[in-house]
């Protein structure tokens, strides 16, 4: 009875949103959806965390591989919850002066803007960072020039490199940039190639994620694809 319950709530709930997104009196409907929608969220976040939690201190007890990983990461999680909630270092609103927690918890100068700025912050940025060694990597891999698709590819690539580099301009530059052949320059290459050929690309694989998500919706909002229940469906 539980899973129907779920089906027939997924099918008005999905069906309301996409009447309210073309039948303009029915606009509040989708956004009531919306507001369920955000709440429910919410204590998915909450199931999500106790997950986590759950795995991390398994992990952590049965001392398998990298429990110490799982112990920071638990760490790092309690300590942001804390200063997070608790509002830790927050100043109080100027309109509400004597209510200790009324201010923003990311408010400069608090316990959690500290620790996104100085701590999440540099993180992502040295995970970006070293994420550049491995596009360089799979790109010496990708660009060889083994046909002809390959080799387009590669052609496109070296074009657009020495387009946005010092280099494409200098190599270029006895091209005269008002005459009939100033396409031929690098940068001006280059930002054709991002202009015509990349874009006409982008709207082509931006059509198929819709077409595929309106697929995958209508299949869901049907009951045909039951995934988000468990593996049971």
């Amino acid at each position: 009875m539980s899973r129907q319950l779920a089906i027939i709530v997924t099918l008005v709930a999905g069906v309301l949103m996409v009447v309210s997104g073309f039948i303009k009196p029915t606009e509040g409907w989708g956004e009531d959806v919306a507001e369920w929608f955000n709440i429910l969220a919410a204590i998915a976040f909450v199931l999500g965390a106790a997950n986590i939690a759950k795995v991390h201190l398994s992990k952590i007890s049965a001392r398998d591989a990298g429990w110490g990983f799982s112990a920071i990461t638990l760490l790092a999680f309690a300590v942001t919850f804390a200063v997070g909630i608790m509002k830790v270092g927050v100043n109080p609103m100027p309109a509400f002066p004597n209510v200790a927690m009324s201010g923003e918890k990311d408010a400069g100068g608090s316990a959690f803007w500290w620790v996104y700025t100085y701590v999440m912050s540099p993180i992502t940025a040295t995970m970006f960072s070293l994420l550049a060694f491995y596009v360089a990597s799979a790109a010496f891999r990708a660009f060889r020039a083994k046909n002809t698709e390959a080799t387009l590819l590669l052609v496109a690539a070296f074009v657009v490199l020495l387009g946005r580099t010092f280099a494409g301009v200098v190599l270029t530059g006895w091209i005269p940039a008002d005459s009939d052949w100033a396409f031929l320059r690098f940068e001006n290459l280059s930002t054709t190639i991002f202009e015509v050929f990349a874009s006409a690309g982008n709207r082509a694989i931006i059509i198929g994620i819709a077409l595929g998500v309106a697929a995958t919706s209508l299949k869901i909002i049907l009951g045909i694809d039951r995934s988000y229940m468990g593996s049971g469906d």
